[in-house]
């Protein structure tokens, strides 16, 4: 501020100049605690009674919302696991409220609160990124279902029986009774190829024989084994034929459905009917050989 004085004699300027005020406000810890401080011991007394009030009973609604929103899920037929990632969160943003509402009537600011939460949750999401993706892959997973608990998968190089689902990883178990476990975000960006996700499967084998073998009783012979195995299903049909002409052998394929819990069975026991009843037959299988001829020279 500048003030100007005029004299009779002489003109004389006085500057006068007011420092600025500095509006600092205080922290929301401070503000708690001058409120509990000018509202005496009893005030004090009474927020915390009414805040630990708040907690217990709270807890106990959270527990009893719980239980009804579990009952809900179970009879609306979810996944297991998608039951459990919904009420994990649903049970958490209940507690996140009641510690909300007892924190205000201690006297905290709930813009304050707010904030705090906000920053938290920058700072763990920028510390955790690589596991929030492998979150937001589960929950890709959960509601997409490419697969769902016991499905036989193959996800890149790996392949098994989905044990668990979870938010983080998925667990596969292999055939051997190993335990593989996969992040989700790299199940969810990846390719997977679901073995058991149809009722029925069907059987696609090559089979070679020479060229000297009988091709026509070859297919005969395919043909029946086909027809007379118990596991195949008749009435989606058979095929046998001329797959393609091979450098050392004609390839000839087979088709057939039948269902999944079956498939490795039959398969195993088909391939095994094949060998018998082509030796049997004289059927001829090729594989793979090679003949050496060596020239002897006479030394003159």
């Amino acid at each position: 501020m500048i003030e100007m004085i005029d004299g009779n004699a002489n003109q004389n300027f006085v500057i006068r100049q007011q420092a600025p005020r500095l509006n600092l406000e205080p922290s929301w810890i401070l503000d708690t605690l001058k409120n509990c401080w000018k509202s005496g011991l009893d005030g004090i007394f009474w927020r915390i009674l009414i805040a630990a009030v708040i907690v217990f009973v709270g807890i106990r609604v959270v527990r009893i919302l719980y239980g009804i929103l579990k009952k809900t899920f179970d009879r609306m037929s979810l996944e297991e696991n998608v039951n459990k990632f919904l009420l994990s969160v649903i049970q958490a943003g209940m507690y996140a409220l009641v510690i909300f509402i007892a924190a205000e009537k201690l006297g905290v600011p709930s813009a304050s609160i707010v904030a705090l939460m906000g920053s938290a949750g920058v700072a763990i999401g920028l510390s955790l990124k690589e596991s929030l993706s492998n979150v937001a892959g589960g929950i890709l997973i959960m509601l997409t279902r490419p697969f769902v608990l016991q499905d036989y998968i193959v996800c890149g190089n790996v392949e098994g029986t989905v044990e668990d689902i979870g938010l983080v990883y998925t667990a596969l178990i292999t055939v051997d009774n190993r335990k593989i476990t996969i992040p989700n975000g790299m199940v969810a960006n990846a390719t997977v190829i679901n073995v058991t996700a149809q009722d029925k499967r069907q059987l696609d084998l090559e089979i070679n024989i020479g060229y000297d073998s009988d091709l026509k009783r070859a297919k005969e012979i395919l043909l029946d084994i086909l027809q007379s195995h118990p596991q195949v299903i008749q009435e989606d049909g058979v095929k046998v034929f001329v797959k393609e002409l091979g450098d050392s052998a004609v390839v000839l394929g087979i088709r057939g459905w039948m269902f999944r819990e079956e498939y490795w069975p039959a398969r195993w026991d088909i391939i095994e009917s094949v060998k018998l009843r082509f030796d049997e037959e004289g059927i001829v299988i090729p594989y793979q050989q090679m003949t050496i001829h060596m020239e002897s020279q006479k030394k003159q």
